[in-house]
């Protein structure tokens, strides 16, 4: 029986773990990703992390693709020299991000197994020459690759300086093998989702092009050469590849667990890489992935912002609804423009971010990475980049007792993996739709999330459906039951066109959700084609569309013959032969359901999102001048970034101070370019 002194320690234990989780959530992180593996020399880690206390770092990421560094050949383990590395690191402060570098697979293991090596569409086994170049679904690897971080994680599971493992590293990225080995994993996965042969071919239409399957070993890869199959079997190989990929990660997390149950848990989840793009939701939604994270690389430039806006999406997409901090574990250095990386920084805090993690800490001097600068120049000597991050730290420790922040969101943005790879074939792909959506409440300084219709709590006013393409029922049914319910859906173009399988609906269109929506879709037109007769003399792919009795100018590739069936007409577009309804609304229950025939369009989409808002309560963003980003972080702080190159004057009508700048005002105050602001009101 366990003593009650036992049971008192283990109590306080456990109140001392959940404050240190509390400090460590108050913390704004500035570090770099660091290399010691390169040379492994002891004086010159002790200057570089003397460099890094002088700048207020207090984070580094390291062992990410390293694992030889760390197991040069099969079974040997060398942990003493880096033993000595996070020794150093825990003296000084600094907290490790310690990377399992599971990819990429060191080559005494390729030559061990070849079957990990990757198979390209014609057959042909490639060389390991670049990273990311193993079979991550091969059994021989995996049952190394866990190995390996059975051992990283046991060795420094309990380290002082751990702050938490890294779970692999841009774990969509990579090619896709197409040996015999995935051929006969992809027909067990078959045999699993379908039984009977019959099956799958019904829900691959094997009748089309004398393409039925007799028995499962008739089965090929739907990629030969540089020809696709059809896209009901390229859908199927795609979420046979993304089961793989995701549930290796999972067991990688789950040895984390079970070695380090204190370790929080994070990724470079750079899912969305078109080499090998996965489904990441399963992880996002399972709680387990204890810190999101990514790579933030909006480019060099200060004066744009299209980077910035196309990075915080990548942000959004991998933080879906979690109400964890986010890590941007790796943050752009190379050649940007002085001030950008601050900019950006900032930018970040408005989303939630509580780690600017710069790639990287020095110029490498080999490898296909060594002519990307970083903070240190290829001898060591400190750059402007360094002195840029040592001042971010600086001013990041005076307002972190008030981040990371915590979004509030009453929009969801419905993200679909089958969409993705079903609506390749659209000239208007999903992604581009969902970022337009989300740029719409971005500029508006509205937090909205990306979610997951099937895995999500639908705990929102407003749902955004851009482009999903693949409509399955429980999708519809989840999306049914939120307008019944009293909930605001959005539609727009190439939205529930084909069903779970990947098969274009043949009855009446968008596909289990037209009565919801009160329409039926026709068919599409093309524009340029149709601008043949239009009556305003328009030309390529350009139209006008009239709502609210104001016009508006747009361009799509395409667009949608939408018959009302019940909904009322919103918009129509006027540029052509006639006019076409374009945009309807329908009550469905207690809510509201509302079809655009067009791809997602912000100036489309903008003055209905201004309506939406209004008549939904939805809680504005502050209000400022354009060109300004800001968050009300709580009730008596606002945090304001100008990324423009203009002067803005705010109003903040009471006194306030300026916890940046040391500043007192009174109801206003200007905000150089390009420079932000953290406010507390009085």
């Amino acid at each position: 029986m366990m003593s009650n002194r036992v049971r008192i320690f283990g109590f306080v234990a456990g109140l001392m773990l959940l404050a240190a989780a509390a400090v460590r959530s108050q913390t704004l992180y500035v570090g770099a990703n660091y290399h010691p593996h390169d040379d492994k020399n002891m004086d010159k880690i002790a200057q570089d992390i003397r460099l890094m206390k002088e700048a207020g770092f207090r984070v580094v990421r390291m062992g990410h693709l390293a694992w030889d560094s760390y197991e040069p050949t099969d079974g040997h383990f060398d942990f003493a020299w880096f033993d000595k590395v996070m020794d150093r690191m825990d003296e000084a402060g600094i907290k490790v991000i310690l990377d399992i570098a599971v990819r990429p697979a060191p080559l005494w293991l390729h030559h061990q197994f070849p079957s990990i090596d990757v198979t390209d569409a014609e057959g042909n086994r490639q060389y390991p020459n670049h990273r990311y170049m193993e079979d991550v679904g091969d059994p021989d690897y995996q049952r190394y690759a866990l190995r390996y971080a059975d051992s990283l994680t046991r060795h420094y599971g309990r380290h002082p300086a751990l702050l938490a493992f890294g779970i692999d590293n841009e774990s969509g990225d990579g090619p896709i093998s197409y040996s015999e080995s995935v051929r006969q994993r992809f027909i067990t996965w078959l045999k699993r989702k379908y039984s009977r042969v019959d099956s799958l071919n019904s829900a691959w239409a094997g009748q089309r092009w004398s393409r039925k399957v007799g028995d499962f070993q008739e089965i090929g890869l739907p990629v030969s050469g540089n020809i696709n199959g059809a896209p009901e079997r390229v859908l199927d190989f795609r979420r046979f590849i993304s089961d793989e990929v995701g549930g290796f990660l999972m067991k990688v997390i789950n040895k984390v667990n079970a070695n380090a149950p204190h370790a929080l848990v994070n990724t470079n989840a750079w899912y969305y890489s078109p080499m090998k793009f996965f489904d990441y939701s399963p992880i996002a939604y399972s709680g387990k992935m204890t810190r999101e994270g990514c790579g933030f690389y909006p480019g060099p430039s200060l004066v744009t912002n299209y980077g910035i806006m196309d990075a915080l999406f990548g942000m959004a997409r991998i933080q879906m609804e979690s109400v964890t901090p986010f890590w941007c574990t790796e943050f752009t250095t190379m050649t940007a423009v002085p001030n950008s990386i601050r900019k950006s920084a900032y930018a970040t805090l408005l989303y939630g971010n509580q780690m600017v993690c710069g790639w990287t800490w020095q110029s490498m001097h080999g490898g296909e990475e060594q002519y990307l600068e970083g903070m240190l120049d290829w001898d060591g000597t400190p750059n402007r980049k360094y002195d840029e991050y040592k001042r971010i730290a600086g001013e990041f420790r005076k307002i972190e007792k008030y981040f990371p922040y915590r979004q509030r969101a009453e929009v969801g943005l419905a993200f679909s993996f089958p969409s993705v790879i079903a609506g390749g074939y659209f000239t208007e792909q999903h992604q581009q739709q969902l970022q337009t959506c989300f740029d719409l409440f971005a500029y508006r300084n509205m937090d909205a999330r990306v979610i997951d219709v099937a895995r999500s709590p639908l705990n929102y006013k407003l749902l955004f459906l851009p482009g999903l393409s693949v409509m399955d029922e429980p999708t519809a049914a989840r999306v049914r039951d939120f307008v019944n319910n009293g909930g605001t859906v959005v539609m727009t173009g190439n939205t529930a066109v084909v069903d779970g399988t990947g098969k274009v609906y043949a009855s009446r269109h968008p596909g289990l959700l037209s009565d919801v929506f009160g329409i039926r879709v026709a068919h599409y037109e093309e524009t340029s084609a149709m601008n043949e007769v239009s009556r305003t003399k328009e030309t390529g792919k350009k139209l006008e569309c009239l709502y609210d009795g104001k016009r508006i100018a747009t361009e799509a590739a395409y667009f949608e013959v939408v018959e009302p069936a019940g909904a009322e007409v919103l918009g129509k577009l006027t540029s052509l032969d006639k006019d076409y309804p374009i945009i309807t609304s329908n009550r469905y229950g207690k809510g509201r359901a509302i079809y655009v025939g067009l791809p997602a369009r912000g100036e489309v989409l903008g003055p209905l999102v201004d309506q939406l808002i209004s008549e939904l309560s939805l809680q504005k963003g502050p209000e400022v001048p354009a060109g300004v980003m800001a968050r009300q972080i709580d009730k008596d702080h606002v945090l304001y970034l100008n990324v423009s190159g203009d002067p803005k004057e705010i109003k903040v009508n009471r006194a306030a101070r300026g916890i940046l700048s040391e500043r007192n005002y009174t109801e206003r105050f200007v905000l150089p370019p390009y420079e932000p602001e953290f406010i507390e009101l009085k």
